[in-house]
């Protein structure tokens, strides 16, 4: 092959590859969310927006792509002074977004370092006026501040601050212990506080409930003894109506004395035993009450019709304040009295005579009125089995 054809071999394939390349130029395909800066000559030509595109090869060029996303910049942490001349460490994080690719190219060299610079020093500028505790606890009012200063300043950038969050704020060692020995004693504090409080109210209630326990059971014990009370006095008032009612002669009350004697003398401590003055006058009941004459020395006289008569008055008060007493008959209790007393008098007789001792007469015939004879005694009475009825009373004298 001659050396003409092998030169125009090669002038064919640089241009081929000359028309490839500027094929490849021409043609640009912008992403989305994503800005081209187009340059001619060294001059801003334009802005590509997202999607196919066509540049002029050789003399069009692209000076930059502007991401047009919301951006996340962590910036590190900064010593800052407080007015209370304490240094913390802050760290800060910025939320921004391009909105105008032009102007964040051609403004500024490096909108991402502008930023972070112009956030140490607003940050050192607000925070400089508060002291530690309003630091702590004024975050909204303090990123409320950056952002409006950062959004003023970054507006001609073409950047738009979005939002400003402090991320840490850390005070010196020796004043996070001393805040911490703060916090520990203000815990405990409340916690003394609500212990005593709890106390308080426990001993309230407790105090509450006691005194209305004893009033309850005040008034418990107040109508007890009235109800109490009451029934006392409404059994003596029918024990005396029923006395009153009944009209005992002195034989019976004779024999309710000698009934009570020997619960007098039965005692485990009574070492000695007093007779009463009254036994005579008993002895002498007893006596008329077998047949002894009235007005003897020892034997009381009968009772008179003002006696009756006054009994009767008071009997009949007290059935108008019981209201009835409801209580058997005075005639038939007085006649069982008088067969309950011969009985008794009977079996004393028997026991006496079976235990061997001898009936003496005159004993008896001292206590009758002269030229009286003595009654022969009485048989011995038949002991009674269980359920037999008992015999009638021999008729009075």
């Amino acid at each position: 092959m001659d050396p003409q054809t092998i030169i125009g071999w090669v002038v064919l394939l640089a241009l081929v590859i000359f028309v490839v390349t500027a094929l490849f130029k021409m043609v640009r395909v912008v992403p989305q969310a994503t800005a081209l800066i187009i340059e001619r000559l060294g001059r801003y030509q334009k802005t590509f927006e997202p999607g196919l595109h066509w540049l002029v090869p050789f003399i069009d060029k692209v000076r930059a792509g502007v991401d047009l996303r919301e951006q996340v910049v962590s910036f590190p942490p900064q010593p800052v002074i407080t007015s209370d001349n304490l240094v913390v460490s802050i760290d800060t994080v910025i939320y921004f977004q391009v909105t105008e690719p032009r102007a964040a190219v051609y403004e500024i060299s490096n909108y991402i370092t502008g930023i972070e610079q112009l956030t140490v020093t607003t940050l050192r500028n607000v925070v400089g006026s508060m002291d530690l505790e309003q630091t702590l606890t004024s975050r909204d009012q303090i990123n409320g501040q950056l952002r409006g200063v950062l959004d003023e300043a970054t507006g001609r950038w073409g950047v738009r601050v979005n939002r400003v969050e402090l991320k840490s704020i850390e005070p010196p060692a020796s004043v996070q212990g001393a805040m911490e020995q703060q916090m520990r004693a203000e815990r405990d504090r409340r916690a003394a506080i609500l212990t005593a409080e709890g106390v308080k109210q426990s001993q309230i209630l407790t105090a509450e409930g006691e005194k209305q326990s004893q009033i309850l059971r005040a008034e418990g014990d107040a109508q007890s003894q009235i109800l109490s009370a009451e029934g006392e006095a409404r059994a003596i008032l029918q024990v005396f109506g029923a006395i009153h009612e009944g009209n005992p002669d002195p034989k019976l009350l004779a024999y309710q004395y000698l009934q009570m004697l020997p619960e007098i003398a039965n005692g485990s401590s009574s070492k000695l035993w007093v007779v009463p003055t009254e036994f005579t006058a008993a002895l002498g009941s007893i006596a008329k009450g077998f047949g002894g004459t009235p007005g003897t020395p020892g034997i009381p006289a009968e009772p008179s019709d003002d006696d009756d008569s006054s009994d009767s008055g008071a009997g009949a008060a007290l059935r108008a304040a019981l209201g009835g007493s409801g209580l058997q008959d005075p005639g038939e209790a007085l006649a069982e009295a008088r067969r309950q007393a011969e009985a008794a008098t009977a079996d004393a007789t028997s026991s006496g005579t079976r235990s061997g001792a001898p009936f003496e007469r005159g004993v008896e015939r001292g206590q009758r009125p002269a030229g009286e004879e003595p009654p022969a005694p009485p048989a011995p009475a038949r002991p009674r089995t269980l359920g037999e009825e008992e015999p009638p009373a021999p008729p009075t004298p």
